[in-house]
């Protein structure tokens, strides 16, 4: 079969199916890496469900496939992918830190990796030495543009990822240009690095925010009281403009910005929530499902706005209609139903992304992993019992063949 219609057929192909495709001979093997080179894949794919498990190797990572409802193992290149913790991902690749609280990018079908900045470049971070002059612990300081709310403390290379991570997210910008936008702490600041820089730039004066999308050439985030402030990274001097000026009170909650595939943005809370594991069965590695009651518990509660810049107000919307929404330490999208009958409709997957979701797993404590149905508040799983390890939460993520044409430096 001639390669260009093994082409047009493989680009309608899901990842796992293209993956597979690739590998059958060298005819296809060709059209396969022809189609990657190029991004003549669709896109986007349908998303998938990363995480580790404590019965595989350091090196291995799964993918559940939400289209096919089994799971693929992947082999990712060093640091350990099963020591790392994953504090987003977007656009096919996953932001990870690893046991030096250093950051990579992963291409999981790929398995390429870059190099981010160090760590120690960001505002609120540096290095201690030890005698050789090597680094060996950090110190973490405490301040905003405009307060030091607290001393400096010192953390081990590996405990500083605990206390400073909270989601990172890659935008491409244009053809070969992309930024990496980082949320931290103290209290969910901002800083970003374009491709080709050596260290993060730190946007003050703004503070607890919660997550952000790349829109129109426009950097949005929207912090825990439901602001949405815009920034222009274009430019060497960034700009920035409050949209949406509230003074919600303050909660304990999720706060996510998205858009629609009309092009409008929703702002959508998702409040807290602690589930009570239920005990062991004898003899089983992993815990049992909690009750269908106790699991469902008060994710009912999240609201759906869209958001009207021009008013400056958010109208509260009762359903998605046939759209879906994906949320949690991944980047978050609305995606069309018709498009991807693979998902549900008026439906929102879920994945735990608690601020202190590494102390949940090592606790053990039952995870917030699901989809709920906004029309009867019904919470069900993706898939049990569940398979992934307790050193990191699992992620949604849509698979991305296609390999980075630049990098930061290292």
């Amino acid at each position: 079969m001639p390669q260009e219609i093994l082409m047009d057929i493989f680009a309608l192909l899901d990842t796992p199916d293209l993956v597979r495709a690739g590998s059958v001979c060298c005819s296809w093997n060709s059209a396969y890496t022809s189609i990657c080179s190029f991004g003549q894949y669709k896109w986007p794919q349908t998303p998938c469900l990363i995480y580790t498990s404590e019965s595989a190797s350091d090196n291995v990572a799964f993918i559940y496939s939400l289209e096919e409802k089994r799971t693929y193992k992947l082999t990712l290149p060093e640091p350990p992918i099963h020591r790392r913790y994953l504090i987003g991902s977007s656009n096919g690749w996953l932001v990870t830190a690893d046991e030096r609280s250093e950051m990579h990018l992963v291409n999981p079908i790929t398995s390429e990796q870059i190099s981010l900045p160090s760590v120690i470049t960001i505002e609120h971070v540096s290095p201690i030495l030890d005698e050789n002059g090597a680094i060996c612990k950090y110190r973490y300081s405490r301040h905003t543009a405009d307060s030091v709310v607290g001393p400096p403390s010192t953390y081990s290379l590996s405990t500083l990822r605990d206390r400073f991570f909270h989601k990172a997210l890659l935008f491409f910008t244009s053809v070969g240009s992309y930024i990496l936008v980082l949320i931290h702490n103290p209290f969910g600041q901002l800083s970003f690095a374009r491709s080709g820089d050596e260290k993060w730039t730190w946007l003050p004066p703004h503070s607890h925010f919660e997550d952000c999308i790349y829109k129109d050439g426009l950097l949005y985030a929207v912090t825990l009281l439901g602001q949405i402030i815009t920034f222009d990274l274009s430019e060497t001097v960034v700009t920035t403009k409050i949209i949406m000026d509230r003074k919600d009170t303050y909660g304990a909650e999720r706060v996510y910005i998205v858009e629609d595939p009309f092009g409008d943005l929703l702002l959508v809370q998702r409040p807290e929530v602690s589930i009570k594991e239920a005990p062991a069965e004898q003899g089983h590695e992993h815990n049992v499902c909690a009750s269908q009651a106790t699991y469902q518990s008060r994710s009912w509660r999240i609201a759906i706005y869209k958001v009207c810049a021009a008013s400056g107000k958010l109208v509260q919307i009762n359903g998605l209609d046939d759209h879906v929404l994906f949320l949690g330490h991944s980047q978050s999208l609305c995606l069309s139903a018709e498009e991807y009958p693979q998902v549900k409709l008026n439906h929102v997957y879920l994945t735990d992304d608690f601020k202190s979701v590494s102390l949940k797993c090592r606790l053990r404590r039952r995870l917030v992993i699901g989809m709920l149905n906004l029309e009867t508040k019904i919470m069900d799983e993706f898939v049990s019992p569940r398979p992934w390890s307790n050193c990191m939460a699992p992620l949604l993520m849509i698979l991305n063949p296609r390999k980075m044409d630049l990098a930061f430096h290292s």
